[in-house]
């Protein structure tokens, strides 16, 4: 196991990386499913909580094995036996998720983080010992996820249900701080074009539980019938997805990422926001779907923030994401943030539109947003070209 080139001509996801992230198309999946059935019941501020710490848990364990395969993926026997010992942690903890939201019950959840732990420890070790140039930094990984793991354990056992915020909290800065640390001896070889893709793909994987949200959304509603609100929540929540598609791969991040390799942390760190939005949304707009059909304790009011705020927080975050690593950002600021003001207020209407109105007015402008940027971004086309 030694470092790849950080130039590795055609550098694209493997085989085995698209496979383990199927096993957190079921982790968000249960989330999301989670959050939407609580804010069909209109108990969905209770749970905030641990719907933010369960995805923190699956977000950061998807980013360390994606950051490490960037770096040392040697996809030899050890290697890929060691990403199944991670992908079987995913599992568990997707199992442990509705244990989280019933009673802040995480053990199981902990449990799962803990095998995940234990595979990129391994991961880690294998390359101190194989690669000596980066065995200072391998080393510091090692320890310092050793470390936290360790507190996150203690957590779980030994300490009382009522600590659970702010040691979650306390932790949770731990784990961002440990890359900052281990850094600090030498940079890993991570793969910029490769990271940028791998994130990508991850915000697909998000947005396909959004689809798949709505389906189940609008599955539930046929049952009570098929109504004009219903099938205008579900195109114009179709409409909302493609066009949060569209503006995230209009800002490619892997040239960006090569010349500011040293604010990688920035960008990395923020995609928990644009990716815990993302996964929110597709839980508003099945919760809208089942508002829409008439069977749902949502008000519509309600329904239309949980479908403007995810998409006001995703727009904001996408821009600050790429902010300190592009130049000239293509998604900017004076675009996205009057848009996302004006998304977050548009479900003041729905008394008088409902949350079909609401839906669709949402949707109508993200498109406007994709209008804008496009536009833009030829005119800059043309600007560059001419001679």
């Amino acid at each position: 196991m030694t470092a790849r080139a950080t130039d590795e001509a055609h550098r694209v996801s493997s085989p085995l990386e698209l496979l383990f992230d199927l096993t957190f198309v079921v982790a968000v999946g249960k989330l999301a499913a989670e959050l939407a059935a609580h804010l069909e019941s209109g108990t969905a501020v209770a749970y905030l909580a641990p719907y933010v710490m369960v995805f923190f848990a699956i977000w950061w364990a998807w980013m360390n094995f994606t950051w490490f395969a960037s770096a040392y993926d040697t996809d030899d026997v050890p290697y890929r036996i060691l990403t199944l010992v991670q992908m079987a942690g995913v599992l568990v903890l997707a199992a442990g998720v509705p244990a989280a939201f019933a009673g802040n019950d995480y053990l199981l959840i902990t449990i799962g983080y803990l095998v995940m732990r234990i595979g990129l420890v391994a991961q880690w070790v294998r390359a101190a010992v194989e690669h000596p140039e980066g065995r200072p930094t391998a080393v510091r990984y090692a320890v310092g996820i050793s470390v936290v793991q360790l507190a996150w354990a203690i957590r779980a056992f030994l300490l009382p249900v009522s600590w659970g915020a702010w040691t979650f909290i306390v932790l949770a800065v731990a784990e961002l701080c440990v890359p900052f640390l281990a850094e600090r001896t030498g940079r890993t070889n991570w793969h910029a074009h490769h990271v940028a893709e791998r994130y990508g793909l991850f915000t697909i994987i998000v947005l396909g539980e959004s689809v798949l949200a709505i389906s189940n959304g609008v599955a539930t509603g046929l049952g009570h019938g098929v109504s004009w609100p219903l099938v205008i929540v579900a195109l114009a929540g179709l409409v909302i997805l493609f066009a949060l598609w569209w503006l995230y791969y209009l800002e490619p991040a892997g040239e960006a990422l090569e010349n500011n390799r040293a604010r990688s942390y920035l960008w990395g760190y923020s995609h928990y926001a644009v990716f815990v939005a993302l996964a929110a949304l597709g839980a508003g707009l099945e919760a809208a779907v089942a508002s829409a059909g008439g069977h749902s304790e949502l008000e519509p009011t309600a329904a239309g923030f949980a479908i403007g705020i995810p998409v006001a927080v995703f727009l904001i975050v996408l821009w600050a994401a790429h902010a300190p690593i592009v130049e000239r950002p293509v998604v900017r600021a004076d675009v996205v943030i009057p848009a996302a003001v004006v998304v977050l207020l548009l479900p003041l209407v729905a008394p008088g539109v409902g949350v079909a109105g609401v839906a669709a007015l949402i949707a109508l402008a993200c498109v406007a947003v994709i209008a804008v940027t496009v536009l833009v971004k030829l005119r800059r086309t043309r600007i560059r070209l001419a001679p």
